[in-house]
């Protein structure tokens, strides 16, 4: 099974625990700043994901929707 997630730019605030505990590393923090200021996560779609909701779980600020395909 596949998944895919949406990160909410505006909410994000680039504090890195969906990178860090993505089990595939299928996110990355982006080089482009949000409205706040802030480098922010972005999905890395290299078909890795398996939707598994680990990010949207440690997401402090509910920036993270999961999708499975």
């Amino acid at each position: 099974m596949k998944g895919i997630i949406k990160i909410d730019r505006e909410r994000c605030k680039g504090c890195s625990f969906c990178i860090e505990f993505c089990p595939k590393k299928a996110i990355i923090l982006s080089d482009q700043l949000n409205l706040k200021g802030y480098f922010t996560a972005d999905f890395q779609d290299n078909n890795l994901c398996t939707g598994c909701a680990t990010c949207a779980v440690m997401c402090p600020e509910v920036a993270i929707e999961v999708y499975k395909t």
